[in-house]
């Protein structure tokens, strides 16, 4: 299989701290600096310098959807009836707490989203009432899903 390299400014031991915070996002810095085998001041100023650039997003808890009462997972696949739409679809889209990911994408569908409900009644509601009325929005496509088989960050070699 053909190798890839990534275009990034980023060291061995930058690689190293974020595949360490990737498992562990609770890590300690000094059992990271420890982990490391180098100095804890070090680790904040790598850390530091990751964020600045943006590498290193916000730190967050995952919510785990189904313990939460969510029993429905779908992508719903959004088609727009003009491109002066996309923003304004965007900005509503937000505003509806059940869909936690939104990306543009290329084809038919310009828009899909990320949806967690209650139930099916529940995900029927928000496609129906809540996106297929929103200015713009023409038609939608909704995959529900049985079960995530994995969710992982991207790995660094």
């Amino acid at each position: 299989m053909k190798e890839y390299r990534l275009n990034n400014q980023l060291d061995a031991l930058d690689t190293r701290i974020l595949n360490e915070l990737t498992e562990n996002a609770r890590i300690p810095y000094s059992q990271l600096a420890k982990n490391l085998n180098v100095s804890n001041s070090l680790i904040h100023q790598r850390i530091r310098k990751l964020e600045e650039s943006g590498v290193l997003g916000n730190a967050q808890f995952r919510l785990t959807a189904d313990k939460l009462g969510y029993e429905t997972c779908a992508f719903t696949q959004i088609i727009i009836g003009e491109p002066k739409f996309l923003q304004s679809i965007i900005h509503e889209l937000k505003k509806i707490p059940e869909i936690v990911e939104c990306v543009n994408t290329v084809g038919r569908y310009a828009i899909m989203v990320k949806i967690y409900a209650v139930n099916n009644t529940h995900l029927r509601d928000i496609v129906y009432e809540r996106i297929l009325t929103i200015k713009g929005v023409t038609e939608t496509n909704t995959m529900v899903t049985f079960e995530t088989n994995f969710n992982r960050s991207l790995k660094l070699s």
